[in-house]
């Protein structure tokens, strides 16, 4: 026991859950790093498509786990005058990344993967929880009745 003593003990409990603008981060984090594997993907001209596992129940009651692709939208389109535009979404709503913009204009997909990193790293930090958090209300406010 004396080799116990030589160490600070504490009492803590461990939380299991983020706080809710730390989760919003995360997933938005995500969703810009899958639309950067994206861009590289078409710059590299192969396909990109994540997987994820769905269950189900079949008729004999077992459940089944398959692997599945997931689906991934493009955020960004090119403009008449041969630029590309990019918006970022939370959901189904676009994010304003500031007061009189909410999309970025680049030249070529290697400019737009440079974009996509700097705000994702700009996600990271914080610099648009209130972007994020306006977003969220109003994907929530279209579930109720």
């Amino acid at each position: 026991m004396t080799a116990i003593n030589a160490l600070k003990l504490i009492s803590a409990k461990r939380s299991y859950t983020q706080q809710p603008i730390q989760q919003r981060r995360s997933k938005l984090s995500k969703r810009i790093w899958e639309q950067i594997e994206l861009a590289k993907a078409r710059s590299e001209n192969r396909d990109f498509a994540p997987t994820r596992y769905k269950s189900f129940k079949s008729a004999d009651g077992t459940i089944n786990t398959v692997e599945q692709r997931k689906r991934v939208k493009q955020w960004w389109w090119e403009q008449a005058n041969g630029k590309i535009a990019l918006s970022i979404r939370y959901g189904s709503k676009v994010i304003a990344l500031n007061a009189k913009s909410n999309a970025v204009e680049v030249n070529t997909i290697t400019d737009l993967i440079n974009a996509l990193n700097v705000i994702k790293v700009a996600v990271e930090a914080g610099d648009l929880d209130a972007q994020i958090d306006s977003a969220s209300t109003m994907l929530r406010k279209g579930f109720t009745k």
